[in-house]
């Protein structure tokens, strides 16, 4: 054991000289350090004894922070309610050099509050010995009282160095997140970057069916369950089922597989307490190399360290079409690819993989005129790549305002209505990357081979920052496979930020469901107006068209009406009496809650009061939420019959249209009989089928008003022009 490991305090923390590797399996602690190279820390945290007791029931809920320089680069599980704590967990670190200790520290997690100091440790790195496992023993500390217990932590550690290792490579997005007392931040660091330099290997796809008899944790003798999933640092929260011990979730997600042998789904089942620590129901884990490829497995799991039982539905599939090449390795471009790609999402192969929808090619070409983030004047620019849960990365140019990266991303569409998002870090190898612009582009509106600049927007997507990017985007779908994947539920984005209280937010979503209702209003104020003859050639008019509906009403009448109104907006837009409005008022409410961001971010420690009243926040929050859900339902039923996405709308007159005839041909007793007896059935022909409801699943493909405002494409100044450029050179 390496008890002797230079363990300091932080206040007597010794300046620690620069080393350098002597030879492999020796200290590397002899001879002064001269050009400091890369280093593999593999680090595997065991276990902790003793810990010191943080919670009023004599226990502490502990979890381990790693931070190197100051900042966090590891963050365990928490074990709940355990002074001898097992986490069996691995990190990777890759480190410029050794002056800097690996510094240890361990909280007792409280949810909604500040999490209490249950002791810290320092490792001296200089003191291990290259390629050779050490175990160490770390005696926890507490700066301000170094004369108390704290117990101790074992971890076990290899230190490697990483000869000629490169930095100029593309490399997978990781994505590091910070609790904190106010709100769930995401911190991109690059540590992270480096830590996956492959592809994923396969597809993990997991549908949790169900709960059986579990641990009633509330007063009344149930509970209010929900589950979380972990695959390295990958998420997933199913929804709360409220007031069940018998739980029915029928949520379908996928995990990317990077490990060739597997690795190991942690599941963790919890109870939702509003206003206070939700409680712990059990654990229980999934062992990826265990199942065999491509079959579904149906997994009745006993939860650990409570009662009942999960069933899940687990798929290991390979991986999807996802790639990343030089601009000279052109799928697209060679003729013979093409034609497979074509002939792959061909019309005549429609129910072939129906989740395979098409293919996206993305090629990031270069930049200009980007936010100088340095001391110096310039950037450490490198792109991040986005499509759902698929995440790629470009290299780093570094010292340019003006990159050329020249790479081609591919990935497999599941879904036509997806959003590409293209966003552009400056590198800081000590701390988080900094943001320098972001586009957000629909896969619909994108126009094949064609290269454009598209002017980089803000964090929020509300208005431009500096610099432009260059991307040529090629989309390649089966339209008949898109339609139906239109009617399943969308694919639901892993790592998002924490829904947080903004007053902004909260008037922003309140404005839009009053204008929803208020169209409401407005026509039952016209329908009034006709019963009380304001307007006598009016409510004649109205009186007459009554009589008629009501005498020869048929129920093909209610898509044939909605079927007119699509048809009648379709012909004002291609006239040019386009009568949708630029929404000013939503893109106003948008920039003021960026500059109310702003201003919290930079008063957040005087603002630290809403941290206090966490209950009081949860309900704010919450009440946000419905508002804001109320508000994109109008709005999305208003944007299908405005045509702002038209392959949406000519979904939605198809629809009608075979509405209106069967509505028109058939009974409405026979279509009410079909429905009840697809319902009654529908269990018993498959009983893990998801529930969903394909209206509403339809509806949640359209674009609210400010996802609209967000997706609009800002005109670059005409000197970034592509092809004025050439000109240029060529002149």
């Amino acid at each position: 054991m390496l008890d002797s490991c230079k363990l300091k305090s932080a206040c007597n923390l010794p300046f620690i000289c620069n080393k350098k590797i002597n030879a492999a399996g020796t200290s590397n602690a002899e001879v002064p350090l001269a050009d400091p190279g890369m280093y593999q820390l593999d680090i595997t945290l065991r276990r902790g004894q003793s810990l010191a007791a943080r919670d009023r029931g004599g226990t502490s809920d502990p979890y381990v922070k790693f931070k190197i320089g100051g900042k966090e680069v590891f963050r365990s599980k928490i074990i709940h309610k355990n002074l001898n704590p097992v986490w069996e967990e691995k990190a990777c670190i890759l480190v410029d050099h050794l002056r800097e200790p690996l510094y240890i520290k361990v909280f007792d997690y409280d949810f909604g509050l500040q999490d209490d100091f249950m002791g810290s440790a320092f490792l001296d790195l200089t003191q291990l010995e290259l390629n050779r496992p050490t175990d160490v023993t770390l005696t926890l500390k507490d700066p301000h009282y170094p004369d108390h217990d704290l117990g101790i932590i074992l971890l076990s550690v290899i230190l490697t160095p990483k000869e000629g290792e490169s930095r100029d490579v593309t490399m997978l997005m990781r994505k590091s997140w910070k609790r904190s007392s106010k709100f769930q931040t995401q911190s991109l660091r690059l540590s992270d970057l480096h830590r996956k330099s492959h592809l994923w290997r396969g597809i993990v796809s997991i549908t949790l069916i169900e709960g059986r008899d579990l641990k009633a944790m509330d007063s009344n003798g149930l509970s209010d369950p929900y589950v979380k999933f972990r695959l390295g640092h990958q998420k997933y929260k199913s929804k709360i089922m409220p007031k069940t011990l018998n739980p029915q979730w029928r949520e379908q997600f996928d995990f990317h597989l990077y490990e060739e042998r597997g690795g190991i789904i942690d599941i963790t089942a919890w109870d939702k307490d509003a206003g206070k620590r939700d409680d712990f129901i059990g654990r229980c884990q999934v062992d990826l190399s265990a199942l065999s490829r491509e079959q579904t497995h149906k997994l009745e799991l006993q939860l650990e360290e409570g009662e009942g039982h999960l069933v899940l539905l687990v798929t290991l599939t390979a991986s999807a079409t996802v790639s990343i090449s030089d601009l000279s390795v052109n799928s697209l471009e060679d003729q013979k690819e093409r034609e497979e790609i074509l002939k792959r999402y061909s019309p005549l192969r429609i129910f072939h993989n129906l989740k395979d929808v098409g293919f996206l090619q993305v090629k990031v070409i270069r930049a200009e005129g980007l936010m100088a983030a340095d001391v110096t004047g310039k950037s450490d620019p490198f792109c991040v790549v986005e499509l759902n849960n698929d995440r790629l990365v470009t290299h780093t140019v570094y010292k340019n305002l003006n990159p050329e990266w020249n790479k081609v991303f591919t990935f497999n569409i599941k879904d036509i209505h997806s959003v590409l998002e293209v966003t552009v870090y400056d590198e800081d190898r000590d701390r988080s990357a900094d943001f320098l612009g972001k586009v957000a582009i629909p896969l619909l509106s994108i126009q094949n081979g064609e290269q454009k600049a598209y002017v980089l927007k803000n964090k929020q997507l509300t208005g431009p920052t500096k610099g432009v990017i260059y991307l040529e985007i090629d989309v390649i779908f089966n339209a008949v496979k898109a339609s139906l994947r239109t009617l399943i539920p969308k694919e639901q984005k892993y790592i998002e930020e924490e829904n947080r209280l903004s007053k902004q937010l909260l008037l922003r979503n309140f404005i839009r469901m009053k204008r929803c209702v208020m169209v409401l209003v407005n026509a039952a104020y016209y329908v009034n107006s006709c019963f009380d003859w304001d307007s006598p050639p009016r409510s004649l008019a109205a009186f007459v068209l009554f009589l008629f509906v009501v005498w020869n009403f048929e129920l093909y009448m209610i898509p044939l009406v909605l079927l007119l109104l699509l048809t009648w907006n379709y012909f004002l837009i291609i006239s040019g009496k386009d009568n949708r409005q630029r929404d000013t008022v939503v893109e106003d409410m948008l920039e003021d809650e960026e500059e109310e961001d702003d201003k919290d971010d930079k008063d957040s420690e005087k603002k630290g009061f809403i941290n206090k009243i966490y209950a009081i926040q949860e309900v704010c929050v919450s009440v946000q939420n419905i508002l804001d859900e109320v508000a994109s339902f109008g709005e999305r039923i208003k944007n299908t019959f405005n045509w702002t996405v038209p392959f949406l709308s000519w979904l939605a007159i198809v629809a009608l249209c075979v509405f209106t005839v069967i509505l028109y041909c058939i009974p409405l007793r026979y279509i009410v009989l079909v429905w009840g007896i697809n319902k009654f059935t529908k269990k018993l022909r498959s009983p893990y089928a998801i529930d969903n409801n394909e209206l509403l699943d339809f509806l949640s493909r359209v674009p609210s008003d400010v996802q609209v405002v967000q997706y609009q494409e800002l005109k670059p100044d005409p000197s970034h022009s592509p092809y004025k450029r050439k000109k240029n050179n060529l002149g």
